[in-house]
């Protein structure tokens, strides 16, 4: 059993044990599993200190105060506060919520789950199972729910990380390639083959050729391309920030794509009208790009190529991988060296001249 009981200071004029008003320390004594004590709790608040030392008789620990652990679906609140908090990009958060709120919140209530504790490593392996994603995305949503897990590991709402003990799916890497030249000559002449105005009067044309040849040019991804504002081009150079990663990029462009962008930029953006979401310009965009690639007659088309086109050249070019990685707004060489390394030129060489030597 547990008192807590006031020791007086000497010009205090109260001496009462039980006394709550005035400001003189607060000591605890008693026993609790058999563990004795008598200390000074470093508090002055007669509330602070009957919530403190029952937290340590609902512990059954002197010193230790149990973590009230949340329900799910409190817990899924909290991670994206903290998500909020931490300024995780829009796109991050809107697929932790397709698979938090949307996928596993649902499928929990289905079965009754109400408590993290019963999200085992045997559970987690069904909810996996319910995904209809193809291998990559299953990786992918794999990594996002091992992170909402390792919070509340952190929180010590869990004793461990369960999702861990889940073999993520075999991915078989299938890497986008690079368009040939010949490729890139039928897009652009696709370009000048698309209806010429669309139903705001706008010149079709001009805008997917320049939208293109700043894709190609640039090695951007189709998101910072369709929100590419007009004060980032200054003379021939692009500055910008990916939005994905937040890496500042200062990109010079070839005369021809100025030249392209400089006639269809009249307003705050060059492709967008700055109305709605961005996920709808890109949408719009990747609309059109379908349709430009059906009349090149080019398969297996997406707009992810030219910015794999834009870092295959420059590494063929002889460019260093390290300053391919900075073009493209990588947070670290290590992701350029996984996707591109094939493409760099002095390793090709290499490649040629063993090959020759076994000659």
């Amino acid at each position: 059993m547990l008192r807590i009981y006031r020791r007086h200071r000497a010009l205090c004029k109260h001496s009462s044990e039980r006394y709550r008003r005035c400001s003189c320390p607060i000591y605890v004594e008693g026993s609790l599993a058999s563990e004795d004590v008598r200390k000074s709790l470093d508090l002055t608040s007669w509330e602070a200190a009957s919530d403190l030392v029952a937290k340590w008789n609902a512990s059954g620990q002197i010193g230790v105060v149990r973590v009230e652990i949340p329900p799910i679906t409190e817990a899924v609140a909290k991670f994206f506060e903290d998500a909020l908090a931490r300024g995780l990009k829009p796109p991050t958060i809107q697929k932790l919520r397709i698979l938090l709120e949307k996928r596993l919140l649902p499928w929990c209530h289905d079965r009754g789950y109400r408590h993290l504790k019963q999200l085992d490593v045997d559970a987690l392996r069904q909810f996996r199972a319910t995904w209809p994603d193809a291998p990559i995305s299953a990786h992918k949503n794999l990594e996002r729910l091992r992170s909402f897990f390792r919070f509340c590991h952190q929180a010590e709402w869990v004793k461990s990380n369960h999702v861990l003990g889940v073999k993520p799916p075999k991915v078989t890497p299938n890497p986008t390639l690079p368009f040939t030249r010949v490729e890139m000559k039928r897009i652009l002449v696709a370009c000048d083959q698309y209806p010429a105005r669309n139903s705001f009067g706008h010149d079709n044309r001009a805008r997917i050729r320049a939208f293109v040849l700043t894709l190609r040019y640039s090695g951007l991804r189709i998101r910072d391309c369709s929100t590419l504002q007009t004060g980032r081009l200054s003379g021939s150079k692009l500055f910008l920030y990916q939005a994905k990663t937040g890496t500042p990029v200062n990109i010079p462009l070839p005369p021809r794509v100025v030249k392209a962008l400089k006639s269809i930029g009249r307003g705050p953006f060059f492709f967008w009208t700055g109305n709605g979401l961005p996920k709808t310009a890109v949408a719009d965009w990747q609309r059109t790009l379908r349709r430009v690639f059906e009349l090149a007659g080019v398969e297996g088309g997406h707009a992810h190529r030219f910015r794999d086109t834009f870092a295959v050249e420059l590494l063929l070019s002889g460019v260093p991988i390290d300053q391919v990685a900075v073009l493209l707004g990588h947070s670290s060489v290590k992701i350029t060296e996984k996707h591109y390394s094939p493409w760099v030129k002095a390793r090709q060489e290499q490649l040629e001249a063993a090959v020759r030597k076994a000659w």
